[in-house]
């Protein structure tokens, strides 16, 4: 479907926060999901349980909160302006920042779950060798666990592709720095102009299956192998 200069721009918008926000995700989520995995806190099911809140909560409840907190009045908005950095509501970098909290479940559970599948005889066998805590987590466990990035890499990539309610309360819609397709669809329904809102919808339905097309089928073929193996 032919889109509109703004659609573009609207939707190139996403598809950059989308690749900015899994790489920060993919920094932030791996020592995280590693700690959720394997350590022994007592603080571990406390903060399992503030990063799957997003899953549960909706987003313009966490849209709201996060701009209170990195608002001009907020605790953090103030450190930054006394910084000389800014306000980060309604920027690209504050979208950025609303997306990695939202979306932050969708890619620490898959690479934890990857963590926890790698058993622990291999890694008491690589201590006995004189492997220590981060050698382990390196030549081990990330080797072992990239099914889990693979899935939460596309997983984040898509959640962010589609968010709506979180960056519209942090971000608004501002043409070329805020305003994602997500909005743009709602722009123009509350325009009643459905004809864009849909050609606009139809190409983020056709993003999202091709984006997670290619990595349910590998998966059903992986289980496929190994039930044949088996």
């Amino acid at each position: 479907m032919t889109l509109a200069a703004a659609d573009w721009q609207a939707l190139a918008l996403s598809l950059r926060l989308a690749l900015v926000s899994t790489l920060f995700l993919l920094i932030l989520a791996t020592p995280l999901a590693w700690w959720l995995a394997r350590g022994s806190s007592r603080w571990r099911a406390i903060v399992a349980t503030l990063v799957a809140m997003p899953l549960v909560l909706p987003s313009s409840v966490l849209g709201f909160y996060l701009l209170i907190v990195l608002g001009e009045g907020g605790p953090i908005g103030a450190w930054t302006q006394a910084l000389g950095l800014g306000r980060l509501p309604f920027t690209f970098e504050g979208l950025v920042l609303a997306s990695v909290v939202y979306s932050l479940p969708f890619v620490v559970q898959p690479i934890q779950g990857a963590m926890e599948a790698v058993g622990s005889a291999s890694l008491d066998a690589a201590a006995t060798l004189g492997a220590g805590p981060l050698d382990r987590l390196v030549t081990l466990v990330l080797p072992m666990s990239w099914p889990g990035f693979v899935t939460a890499a596309v997983l984040g990539f898509a959640h962010t592709l589609g968010e709506f309610g979180v960056v519209l309360m942090m971000g608004g819609s501002l043409p070329g720095e805020t305003r994602v397709a997500a909005v743009q669809i709602y722009e123009h329904v509350e325009s009643l102009d459905y004809d864009r809102a849909h050609g606009l919808a139809a190409w983020l339905v056709g993003l999202s299956f091709a984006v997670l097309l290619p990595v349910y089928g590998w998966r059903g073929r992986l289980l496929g192998l190994r039930g044949v193996g088996t």
